[in-house]
């Protein structure tokens, strides 16, 4: 039977969504890009803000549609909005046959064949431990050159603003044993990037093996020859310590990027916000960073408008940016979520003013953006390329300093016939808001 696969939100659901796919396929069935061709669909979806639960409603009750006007014969939803919002889908979207939580994502195979024997089933394990994916062969639907390896589920940090631990559950760290055998099968099937990925990779380890084991883990990855390049994302920053800064230091696959998102800087919305740094310890790690890894490429993130953000708070913290030069940056308005303190909290903002402080803090990240490209003209650099520019003599590529879908682009010039993963080094030519112009040197 065909089965089509939605997966939405972030690269954490996308390693659990490949996980599912390859369990779907060891067990016999066929994959389809073909809706209307579908017997069964599932929809991996996302609820972190309001926009990702509407895109997922909507993703779902279109899919529902198809039991109208095309094949489908069983409708499964799993996820964090299957795990949030399991009696409200069950109640008001009868088409759908089963419901998976986060932690049963090793239960898809058994959640289809009592759909279509024509059983409502709902599996929503203990958010405790892991499922058991042992056995199973991930089906990467990346491209082939680059995957994500989840190394930990769930986070402790409990933010103000963030539904995470409700529907992911606390902290718990993958084996390092098990990541590495990961890691291995993957590098020897023709990943050549490993996106290190977790609701927090700083601590990974803690809960296992008493303390931070990040640095250890890097070291025995950075050992697999097949491996180009590795990569960290989503790093809390009080928990980049020099331990951390020497691993990525005396690893050469480890590349000098680090997603560190900061949220804000005025101390008193740090404090609202459930933050555990400062203003001031913010700007420490990042000259420590810059200091010890002179060519460090620092990504962040920013919440615009959240309750009680004043427009002193809002001007503070675009004078911070304007300082730190962040390499890359994405800023987001709050979104109040159901079951969370800073939805109850006292003066929110109005939409209006949370996206013009958004739109300010955007256009001053696009003349940093650009003036820290204008630096590199000249310089040589190693890139993964993606794909071809169509009807031109051009690639599209990825530096070390850009990880996949949220970062910018190299546009390399060349009548060369190069292939997606290809690995060739580029001199930059001339710098663009956010992307970069190259040609190749070997």
């Amino acid at each position: 039977m065909k089965i089509l696969f939605v997966s939405l939100g972030c690269d954490k659901n996308l390693v659990d969504s490949e996980y599912m796919i390859g369990q779907l396929a060891q067990s016999g069935y066929e994959l389809t890009d073909d809706e209307t061709a579908a017997d069964i669909i599932v929809v991996n979806t996302c609820c972190f803000i309001h926009d990702a639960k509407e895109e997922s409603i909507q993703t779902i009750l279109q899919m529902a549609a198809l039991k109208e006007t095309g094949n489908l014969k069983a409708l499964v939803v799993t996820g964090c909005l299957a795990q949030r919002y399991q009696d409200e889908i069950e109640k008001e979207i009868p088409e759908v046959d089963a419901i998976v939580g986060t932690n049963a994502i090793d239960a898809i195979s058994e959640a289809i064949e009592q759909a279509l024997a024509g059983n409502d089933y709902q599996n929503y394990k203990s958010l405790t431990g892991l499922p058991d994916t042992r056995g199973i062969q991930r089906l990467i639907t990346t491209g082939g050159h680059f995957a994500y390896l989840k190394i930990a589920e769930g986070c402790n940090k409990h933010c103000s603003y963030c539904i995470i631990p409700k529907i992911r559950g606390e902290y718990r760290s993958v084996p390092m044993e098990e990541l590495v055998d990961e890691a291995t099968k993957l590098a020897k099937s023709g990943v050549r990037e490993l996106i290190l990925v977790a609701q927090e990779t700083t601590v990974y380890g803690v809960d296992l093996y008493g303390k931070k084991a990040l640095g250890e883990l890097l070291d025995r990855l950075n050992a697999i020859d097949e491996l180009y390049w590795i990569r960290i994302m989503y790093c809390y920053p009080e928990e980049i310590d020099m331990e951390l800064i020497s691993a990525i230091k005396r690893n050469e696959k480890v590349v000098h990027y680090l997603d560190m998102p900061i949220q804000h800087i005025s101390d008193s919305v740090l404090k609202r916000m459930g933050r555990r740094t400062t203003g001031s310890e913010l700007a420490d790690k990042i000259e420590l960073l810059r200091r010890e890894i002179p060519d460090i490429c620092l990504r962040t993130t920013v919440i615009c408008g959240f309750p009680g953000e004043t427009q002193d708070n809002h001007e503070e913290l675009m004078e911070f940016l304007n300082w730190a030069e962040f390499d890359r940056l994405g800023a987001f308005p709050y979104s109040p979520e159901e079951d969370t303190p800073a939805a109850g909290f006292a003066d929110q903002i109005d939409e209006e003013t949370k996206l013009t402080w958004r739109d300010d803090i955007m256009e001053l990240q696009q003349e940093i953006a650009y003036d820290v490209n204008e630096k590199l003209i000249g310089k040589e650099l190693y890139v993964f390329v993606e794909g071809k520019v169509a009807d031109e003599e051009a690639y599209v590529a990825r530096t070390y300093r850009d990880a996949p879908k949220v970062d910018g682009y190299v546009f390399v010039n060349t009548d060369a016939a190069l292939m997606s993963g290809d690995f060739v080094k580029v001199r930059i030519t001339e710098a663009l808001e956010y992307d970069l112009i190259g040609e190749i040197v070997s």
